[in-house]
């Protein structure tokens, strides 16, 4: 039995309110000594972020990652781009399918497995207007449903 600890440090929920997800994959990150410990500290935003292949290799782009303030004048950019750890296999088909069918790689959830800092990688397909709105009307549904289904129970 493994005991696997993972620590939630951001989630985009913009990503899951504009995209549909059709694929996931968990990367790991390539950080300096004071983004690791500003992540720690659960200072670290995906709002903006988005994934790209480039000559090969998969980068993270407009992940904001404050800095750490206990460091000195060697502190890191905060918006910087960080290269994701993917296996071979798994970086060319999530990189192939995202370039041929026109689709979006974006971060969905930032965390910490076993104190290492990992990224799950979404591939997404942008949802249209009346998508979201469909999305919006069912959820508000699901939650009358609830709020009826607690008053009967009382």
């Amino acid at each position: 039995m493994s005991n696997v600890a993972i620590q939630t440090i951001a989630v985009n929920r913009k990503a899951l309110h504009d995209y549909h997800i059709l694929d996931t994959v968990e990367a790991g990150l390539v950080l300096t000594g004071t983004e690791i410990k500003s992540i720690r500290a659960g200072r670290a935003n995906l709002r903006e972020a988005y994934a790209a292949l480039d000559k090969g290799e998969m980068w993270l782009f407009n992940m904001h990652v404050a800095h750490y303030e206990a460091a000195s004048r060697f502190n890191h950019e905060p918006t910087r781009q960080r290269k994701l750890l993917l296996h071979k296999k798994e970086l060319w088909s999530f990189g192939g399918r995202a370039e041929e069918q026109g689709l979006t790689l974006v971060p969905l959830r930032l965390y910490l497995k076993n104190g290492l800092a990992k990224v799950e990688i979404g591939l997404a397909k942008g949802k249209r207007v009346y998508d979201k709105r469909e999305t919006i009307a069912r959820r508000e549904a699901e939650r009358q449903i609830q709020r009826a289904l607690r008053r009967e129970k009382l």
